[in-house]
């Protein structure tokens, strides 16, 4: 089983997730999107953070950063009796998983990239306002769900690049007209036309009594 939660603190809400137990954790790590929630040196559950398209994990906003250092924090049987705890934090793609390792744990590929959140203590009115919006799936597709996002991204990606390519050809042609408008600025000037009547071969014989 998975529990949803909605954060309603940044527009638009941002979607949270957790699971049941430690092998709920365990297929959440193998099919995660975003962003990993955990107290650091204790069990605990992993919260899991989608992303809005455009945000980085490394610049959430303090106020939603609360809201899951409060759920990470409630979540842990040994986390949720102290004060003072750390909730670490990482992006999906840093979490490092081998078999050596017990159901739901993992470590991180890179130390650099986790982050450290300090929780003074429980402040129930956040966990109870996001244990309202709290919905269970008992058997959610996660692996469909991931690969749907992967879909998605994968579609906005080649859009991209089209726009990129016909902004390119745009540019392009804009600037090979430019460059055929410089080599031939001078094209009408000397038409066949314009040559025949500067010409002193084809004038009257008296042209010269114009001038006098």
């Amino acid at each position: 089983m998975v529990y949803y939660f909605t954060s309603n603190v940044v527009t638009p809400s941002a979607s949270i997730y957790v699971g049941k137990d430690k092998f709920e954790n365990e297929e959440l790590i193998k099919h995660g999107w975003e962003d990993d929630f955990h107290v650091d040196k204790l069990s605990s559950a992993h919260i899991y953070l989608r992303l809005a398209e455009g945000d980085s994990w490394e610049t959430i906003p303090q106020d939603l950063l609360t809201d899951l250092g409060q759920l990470t924090k409630a979540n842990s049987i040994e986390g949720n009796k102290k004060d003072n705890i750390t909730i670490i934090y990482t992006p999906w793609s840093n979490l490092k998983k081998d078999g050596s390792m017990a159901v739901g744990q993992v470590s991180f590929k890179d130390p650099r990239k986790v982050k450290r959140v300090l929780v003074v203590q429980r402040e129930n009115a956040i966990v109870n306002r996001l244990n309202k919006t709290r919905v269970e799936k008992t058997q959610p597709d996660l692996s469909g769900e991931k690969e749907e996002h992967l879909r998605q991204l994968r579609k906005r990606d080649q859009m991209a690049r089209q726009e990129r390519k016909k902004e390119e050809a745009k540019v392009a042609k804009e600037r090979a007209e430019k460059k055929w408008q410089k080599d031939h600025a001078y094209d009408d000037l000397f038409s066949e036309e314009n040559m025949e009547g500067s010409s002193n071969q084809n004038r009257p014989e008296n042209w010269e009594e114009d001038f006098m």
